[in-house]
């Protein structure tokens, strides 16, 4: 690989840089900033990492971010994000960078101060996305080992939507609305039925992600076919559980302002039978 020009330092390990074929980058190496100005050369041996960040807005942002941040710190958001980069198959959308790095910021520095952290989606989240909780699991332990800070249970389900974000490259608002969705309509459930879920339960999980895919079908406008024997079916058979069905499908349509369609009361039903036979 041809070298590598520094535009600036922005730290003692941090420099943005021009890259032959990638234009703008960051790269990343032990004390690869060191008494360096611009129209330096680096050697591809020299950069431990290297992201690019095309959107110039997100650059900016980088840029203002990295010099305020404590190196220790910064070394260990950065390895930790690396970690994630590495085991992900797909390519994560660049915001993780910014948003993930500036989450992690505040966190530690209100876990360092002493403040509690809650997360009141943190069970649905788990369950929603364990691949990516995994990952924030690692992410935690490396700033925990490099840092001394480690981030509580609660902060791993914020990081595990940081994730999933990027790695669907889906808006981090929208995914905190659907977890927030899921949460509501758990609640729902556990209400009508008068009893607490086990969320370590098999049933459960199947459940919360039989939820998560019902909310991305109705967002994409996807149409599943209804069984309609079967949907007479469970409707005598299991009163209860349909009517409850419906009852969770116009909490989506109003959430959602979208329609929901008919065949998800039968699978939905379905997966409330189960749950209802444990009472």
């Amino acid at each position: 690989m041809s070298a590598i020009t520094i535009v600036k330092a922005l730290n003692n390990n941090v420099v943005m840089a021009e890259h032959p074929s990638e234009g703008e980058v960051i790269v990343i190496g032990k004390g690869i900033g060191f008494n360096r100005k611009e129209g330096d050369s680096l050697s591809a041996a020299q950069a431990e990492k290297l992201f690019v960040l095309k959107n110039e807005k997100e650059q900016e942002q980088y840029k203002k971010l990295l010099p305020q941040i404590d190196e220790t710190w910064q070394s260990a958001i950065i390895e930790a994000i690396g970690h994630i980069s590495e085991r992900v198959s797909g390519k994560l959308n660049e915001h993780i960078h910014i948003g993930l790095t500036d989450h992690l910021l505040l966190a530690m520095e209100r876990v360092r101060q002493g403040h509690t952290i809650v997360n009141p989606f943190l069970t649905e989240t788990i369950a929603l996305y364990p691949f990516e909780q995994e990952l924030a699991k690692k992410a935690v332990e490396i700033i925990g080992d490099k840092t001394g800070i480690y981030l509580p249970k609660d902060e791993i389900g914020f990081i595990t939507l940081h994730i999933h974000s990027a790695l669907m490259n889906k808006d981090l608002g929208e995914i905190n609305r659907h977890s927030q969705l899921v949460t509501n309509l758990i609640h729902i459930i556990e209400s009508d039925f008068e009893l607490i879920l086990d969320k370590e339960s098999l049933d459960y999980m199947r459940l919360v992600r039989h939820l998560r895919f019902t909310i991305e079908r109705v967002v994409q406008g996807e149409k599943v076919k209804e069984p309609e024997k079967i949907a007479q079916l469970l409707k005598y058979e299991y009163p209860l559980c349909y009517n409850l069905s419906w009852k969770l499908i116009k909490v989506m349509q109003e959430f959602l302002k979208k329609k929901v369609y008919d065949a998800e009361a039968v699978y939905l039903t379905m997966h409330l039978q189960r749950l209802k036979k444990y009472e």
